[in-house]
């Protein structure tokens, strides 16, 4: 029965914990970053994360926006459950969490900011998206059609690694 409490507790901990980091962030948080944001405090897996998750949004403590409902933000009553119950999480956690957020905030944010892939059209052809993404919006979205998996393959790791020096030069030959 004394196990059963304390997995009690622990869940509760790990709901307020998601309601926490949203707080945390300011902002609406995609499913990605707020699953790695999570991940980089805590222990949950993933089957958990999206059960509470899913509770969370069925008792309407968050929401996803309006504007874009790949987001998910706290909402009204979620803010005032975490001002409630904010002291569940042992000070200890608080802390890690407190001291390792802006640095995992911040390398989330840059990780999702640029993005590419590639998707098969058929056998000898795919299509390559290339994007950078600013406050969960596309500033610069590229698509391309290309003629092998190995080239596609190219684009993408060449974007990932050097989009801070392509787009600019790319907006410079449209604009001049």
């Amino acid at each position: 029965m004394k196990q059963d409490s304390e997995n009690q507790t622990n869940l509760a901990e790990d709901k307020i914990l998601i309601l926490y980091i949203l707080k945390k962030a300011g902002k609406p948080l995609s499913h990605k970053e707020l699953l790695e944001l999570i991940l980089a405090v805590a222990d949950i897996n993933y089957f958990y994360f999206q059960q509470f998750l899913s509770d969370l949004l069925e008792d309407h403590y968050i929401a996803k926006c309006n504007e874009n409902p790949e987001l998910y933000e706290l909402t009204k009553e979620g803010s005032s459950s975490l001002a409630l119950t904010l002291d569940l999480i042992p000070g200890i956690h608080k802390l890690k969490i407190d001291s390792q957020f802006k640095e995992n905030f911040d390398s989330i944010q840059d990780k999702f900011s640029i993005s590419a892939e590639y998707a098969p059209i058929s056998e000898k052809e795919f299509i390559v998206t290339c994007k950078i993404i600013e406050n969960h919006a596309d500033i610069f979205k590229l698509e391309t059609y290309v003629g092998s998996k190995e080239q596609a393959g190219n684009i993408v790791n060449h974007w990932n690694k050097q989009a801070s020096e392509i787009y600019p030069e790319i907006l410079k030959l449209l604009t001049t």
